[in-house]
C-alpha cells in the first residue's frame, strides 16, 4: 500500500524558493534563476498535463487557460504581499537590477 504525504503545497514550495534563493546567491542573478524556475515550471506543468490529459491536442487551450489563470491568480496574490510587505534589500546589494525595465509595457 502506498503511504500519502501530508506535505503542503506551501511547504513544499518554500523547498523551490529555499533552492531558487541559494542559487540566486550562487549565481548572482535573480532574474536568471527566476526565468530558470519559470520554465522548470512550465516544463513540469506541460508534463503534468500530458499525464492528465486524454487528448492533449484537443484540450491544449483550455490547460493553458487553466495553468495561466492559476499562475496569474498566485502571481497577483504574492504581488499585493509584497506591496504591503516589501522585501528587505540587504545594503551592500543595493544595485539597481535593469531587467526591471522589461516589465513597462
Amino acid at each position: 500500500m502506498t503511504e500519502t504525504s501530508n506535505t503542503t503545497i506551501f511547504e513544499l514550495a518554500d523547498q523551490f524558493i529555499a533552492l531558487a534563493n541559494q542559487l540566486s546567491q550562487q549565481e548572482e542573478d535573480v532574474g536568471k534563476v527566476g526565468t530558470a524556475l519559470r520554465f522548470a515550471a512550465a516544463r513540469f506543468n506541460a508534463f503534468e498535463a500530458a499525464i492528465k490529459s486524454v487528448d492533449l491536442v484537443a484540450e491544449k487551450q483550455e490547460a493553458l487557460n487553466w495553468f495561466s489563470a492559476e499562475y496569474r491568480e498566485m502571481l497577483n496574490e504574492n504581488l499585493d504581499d509584497h506591496i504591503a510587505n516589501p522585501p528587505a534589500i540587504a545594503e551592500d546589494s543595493a544595485h539597481v537590477d535593469e531587467s526591471v525595465q522589461i516589465f513597462k509595457v
